[in-house]
C-alpha cells in the first residue's frame, strides 16, 4: 500500500475527531477553496481510508469503548428502575451516595429549586423542588433493538407472501367451522 504523505497522514488523524472531512482537510492545511473536495476525495482512497480504520481501532482499544460496551450500557439504562433511587413514600430521592451508578452515569439532568417564604425582611428556606431527567427509554430500546446482534427489527428476506398465505390457512384450517 502507498505510503501516506505528511499531510494525508494529519487529515487521517484531524479527520477520526469529528468524522468531517471539511474540517479535517481545512485543519490539515488544505486551501480552503477546495477543502470540501479534497476532503471527499481523500475519503476515497484506499490507503487513506485503511489508516483511518487503523486510527479508529487504536483509539477504541484506548478508550476502551466498543459495540459490547455500547450494548452493555443501553441494557444497564434499560434495566434503571424508579425504586433504586426514591425512597418508597415517593416524597423524594435517596442520598446520591446510594444511588446505583447506572443511574448516576445516566441522567441528563437533576434540576434542584429552592422555595423560600418571607416573613418580613426575613427569608426562609421552606422546600426544595427536585427534578431529574430520565434517560429517554424508548429511545434506548430503539438502540437495543438496532443492534446487529440483537436485530430487533432485521426482516426475515426468506419470509414471502407465499409463505404469509401458507400461514394463514393453516390458521383457518384449524377455525372451528
Amino acid at each position: 500500500m502507498a505510503k501516506l504523505t505528511d499531510k494525508q497522514e494529519l487529515f487521517c488523524k484531524e479527520y477520526i475527531k469529528d468524522l468531517n472531512a471539511t474540517q479535517a482537510a481545512l485543519r490539515s492545511g488544505y486551501k480552503e477553496n477546495a477543502a470540501y473536495a479534497t476532503g471527499a476525495e481523500n475519503l476515497r482512497k484506499p490507503q487513506i481510508q485503511h489508516r483511518i480504520a487503523e486510527l479508529s481501532s487504536e483509539r477504541n482499544k484506548k478508550v476502551q469503548v466498543d459495540a459490547e460496551y455500547v450494548l452493555n450500557r443501553l441494557y444497564e439504562i434499560d434495566q434503571l428502575d424508579i425504586i433504586d433511587i426514591m425512597n418508597d413514600d415517593m416524597y423524594g430521592f435517596k442520598k446520591l451516595s446510594e444511588w446505583p451508578k447506572a443511574w448516576r452515569q445516566s441522567l441528563s439532568g437533576i434540576d434542584i429549586n429552592e422555595l423560600f417564604d418571607y416573613n418580613g425582611n426575613e427569608k426562609e428556606l421552606s422546600g426544595l423542588v427536585k427534578k431529574i431527567k430520565w434517560p429517554d427509554k424508548v429511545k434506548n430500546l430503539e438502540l437495543l433493538g438496532k443492534h446487529v446482534t440483537v436485530g430487533a427489527f432485521a426482516k426475515d428476506e426468506s419470509s414471502s407472501s407465499e409463505d404469509l398465505a401458507s400461514s394463514v390457512s393453516k390458521l383457518i384450517d384449524k377455525l372451528p367451522n
